[in-house]
């Protein structure tokens, strides 16, 4: 292979992208990638605290400039936000830069990987988890689907057997 593809991960909370996403980068020997550590990296504070601070516009300003830059690099894999797909521009430059990945989960697991997350801001709320979930999927799947090269269920399999299955898919 004369030049390595990116792979992105995109999907929503509690999907699996980090978890996968490593053990993807550690199998095809790329680099790893992760938009909200490299966010949270860049401002020295966590996600919450950007939110608080800046709310869901400026974080998701941050989102896509960090995918963005993330998305020029050659040969990694990136675990996205579950939100990132809200914007257009990063839709474009996810599709047009490397492989997407869509990791489907259902709310049920994703509020029984989720539930007890404290560095999750859109489930802070007064409203339910279950009912922000649904509210989520509701808003995002027809765009992770709309932008996805390959959608993986995560549901009932280990992180590692997700991530060859991928390998598998790709062909590399």
């Amino acid at each position: 292979m004369a030049e390595k593809r990116n792979i992105f991960l995109v999907g929503p909370m509690g999907a699996g992208k980090s978890t996968i996403g490593k053990y993807l980068a550690q199998q095809l020997h790329m680099e790893f990638y992760d938009s909200d550590h490299e966010i949270e990296r860049r401002t020295g504070a966590d996600i919450s605290w950007v939110f608080d601070v800046e709310g869901e516009e400026g974080f998701r300003q941050r989102e896509e400039k960090v995918i963005n830059d993330l998305s020029e690099l050659q040969g990694i894999v990136l675990a996205t936000g579950g939100g990132s797909v809200k914007s257009k521009e990063s839709r474009n430059r996810l599709s047009a830069r490397g492989i997407v990945v869509y990791l489907e989960t259902t709310v049920e697991k994703q509020l029984a990987r989720v539930q007890k997350d404290k560095r999750r801001p859109l489930l802070q709320t007064e409203e339910a988890p279950e009912d922000v979930l649904a509210r989520l999927a509701t808003e995002r799947n027809e765009l992770y689907l709309e932008i996805a090269d390959y959608v993986v269920r995560t549901d009932e399999q280990s992180a590692k057997l997700v991530a060859n299955q991928i390998v598998e898919l790709i062909g590399l």
